[in-house]
């Protein structure tokens, strides 16, 4: 496959229709399952290549991605790109509710190496952009200087004019519509359709 399309990108993963929380709690309608997406390296490699030569002008000596799916793209474009890599992990408070719970932690090993240095945030898909809003926190609190976000594919716009209001470029390799609720806004919720919480069953969501 060398279409780098969201259609295309969409083949590769494992998608449900229903009604879903995902991690930043916002609503849903699509899911999809990322588990597997870097289990075939060569059938993801024309969205990674595309999405290196995105960040190259960027000119950042880290490529930062949280776990899982965007810990494994980070790797993969800092080898492309010869500049280091680190990962952050997700920890959930143990308080439920409010929209953007999860923290993104750094490694202590990587923590000290990053002071001062440009840095690209990537994941392989950004909706709301929990994760990457989180990884971009915590490298704050290490005087990292976090100079772009990129994903494989960006759903919607949410994520995204998050980061265009703290000045932080944008690179996707594919860009698809999305609907994404708050809670109190929901549609399926109003329909009475069940809620499945999927953040809380699976490590990787769409976000």
């Amino acid at each position: 496959m060398s279409q780098t399309t969201a259609a295309a990108f969409l083949e590769l993963v494992d998608g449900r229709r229903g009604h879903f929380r995902l991690e930043s709690y916002h609503h849903s309608q699509l899911w999809l399952d990322l588990d597997a997406l870097f289990a075939e390296p060569r059938r993801i490699a024309p969205f990674v290549a595309t999405l290196a030569d995105a960040l190259r002008p960027h000119a950042v000596s880290v490529i930062c991605g949280p776990l899982l799916g965007g810990a494994f793209l980070a790797q993969l474009i800092a080898h492309a790109l010869g500049v280091e890599f680190c990962f952050t992990e997700r920890v959930m408070p143990a308080e439920p509710g409010g929209l953007y719970r999860a923290r993104y932690v750094l490694p202590s090993a990587f923590a000290a190496r990053l002071r001062g240095k440009r840095v690209a945030m990537v994941d392989d898909v950004m909706s709301a952009g929990s994760a990457l809003r989180g990884t971009y926190a915590e490298l704050l609190e290490h005087d990292a200087v976090p100079a772009v976000a990129g994903a494989l594919l960006l759903l919607g716009s949410t994520g995204a004019d998050f980061f265009a209001d703290q000045g932080v470029a944008v690179e996707a390799v594919a860009r698809d519509n999305y609907d994404l609720w708050l809670p109190a806004d929901c549609p399926l919720c109003a329909s009475g359709l069940p809620l499945e919480d999927v953040a809380a069953l699976q490590k990787e969501a769409i976000e």
